[in-house]
């Protein structure tokens, strides 16, 4: 395996894994252009050496072949504004095939192609040898730069490694910054190490906070989940969020911790509402005895500071998922004081990387996103990789 930084892309043909998988409106514009310019850094080094760049990706989830709703074409013009006048950039309306061939074989050094949206094949998923043979045909070098999608073993994001020689696939800066950040957390943690963990469900977080049990000194649970920790230890939580079937669980995680040494904290308190809406009225109670008729949705005022406490003494942290029903204003203030706090200790020398949509779209809202040591752009697979999971896209690079 190359390191892309090292490596020189001077007349060569670099055929990149990225994740456009970007949200589009009516009028089919990109709203929210962060995964694209996340690439930017990896593309613009090609060129910069004299290379040329054919970029794959997938868009949404078409179900029946060719759709223009996900057609990639439409990107096509925010990538020429994002690359500047001075890049040229094509597309090509199929991903393997003569059109892509010889749209790839024609392009110039400096010049960028486009492919069209990689699952109008259904080989894509499957992770189909031949799909993904033909795909290998359009380039010199394989670049995986696509860390939204390297918990996927598809054709493009996996079993095309195996159709280049070791020293000529390799993880573009994004996948390398992000394979580095993750890899610090969990096997190069420095103590105390606290992972944030936050969100509706126990039971989408489960495998990770087993796998934290082993790593982390302490864990702090927030969300709709922490009520189900505190129904576990025959507490009253109203009509808040809580999964009765994961009761067993969360006792035992909380044993399990207990053995460990592991703290783990859950809020003493909690901002209530009498429903679920924007317009609910509102109070503060102790999150183990909340009223009947009364919905636990963010964390309280006492819990902000003890997590705070907690946060500044670390000198790693991880932080999946949010403290509350965060998209309302009257129950972002847990969340917005989490990633206050995760800033602060950054900015005292701890090392924070930021995962998983939700805390991701915290930290930008609030405007903390250059203020955390990394933050993470793979939802899904930076979730599996926090489980133990060997990730498909990053085991066809290494191994």
């Amino acid at each position: 395996m190359s390191t892309f930084s090292q490596f020189n892309f001077g007349g060569k043909k670099a055929l990149i894994r990225v994740d456009f998988n970007v949200p589009l409106n009516e009028a089919f514009e990109v709203t929210d252009d962060n995964r694209m310019r996340a690439a930017l850094p990896t593309i613009q080094k090609i060129l910069s050496d004299g290379g040329s760049v054919i970029l794959m990706s997938h868009l949404g989830r078409p179900k029946d072949g060719p759709t223009n709703k996900y057609s990639l074409s439409h990107i096509t013009s925010h990538l020429r504004t994002l690359l500047g006048n001075n890049v040229a950039v094509f597309f090509a309306n199929d991903c393997i095939g003569e059109t892509a061939k010889t749209a790839a074989d024609e392009l110039q050094p400096g010049q960028v192609l486009l492919l069209e949206n990689l699952r109008f094949y259904k080989e894509e998923e499957k992770g189909d040898p031949v799909f993904a043979e033909k795909l290998s045909r359009l380039g010199d070098i394989y670049v995986n730069d696509a860390f939204g999608t390297a918990h996927r073993a598809h054709a493009s994001t996996a079993i095309i490694a195996d159709f280049f020689d070791a020293d000529k696939k390799m993880f573009g800066l994004l996948m390398e910054g992000e394979v580095a950040s993750a890899e610090k957390v969990l096997l190069k943690s420095e103590k105390p190490f606290t992972a944030i963990i936050g969100g509706a469900k126990v039971s989408d977080k489960i495998l990770i906070i087993e796998n934290l049990l082993e790593r982390a000194t302490d864990i702090i649970i927030g969300g709709g989940m922490a009520y189900t920790f505190w129904k576990a230890q025959g507490k009253q939580i109203g009509s808040s969020l809580c999964e009765e079937d994961r009761l067993e669980l969360a006792s035992e995680i909380l044993n399990k911790a207990k053995d460990k040494g592991v703290s783990i904290h859950l809020p003493i308190d909690s901002t209530i509402a009498d429903k679920f809406a924007a317009d609910a009225q509102t109070t503060n109670c102790e999150s183990y005895g909340i009223p009947s008729g009364w919905m636990g949705l963010d964390i309280g005022v006492k819990a902000r500071a003890d997590f705070k406490e907690v946060i500044i003494k670390s000198k790693t942290i991880l932080w999946n998922g949010p403290m509350g029903v965060f998209e309302m204003e009257k129950f972002q203030q847990g969340t917005k004081a989490i990633a206050e706090a995760v800033a602060e200790a950054t900015q005292l020398g701890a090392f924070s990387l930021v995962g998983g949509g939700d805390s991701v779209a915290a930290v930008n809202q609030f405007g903390y996103n250059d203020k955390v040591s990394y933050v993470s752009t793979g939802g899904g697979a930076m979730l599996e990789f926090f489980e133990g999971k060997e990730l498909p896209g990053i085991a066809a690079i290494t191994k």
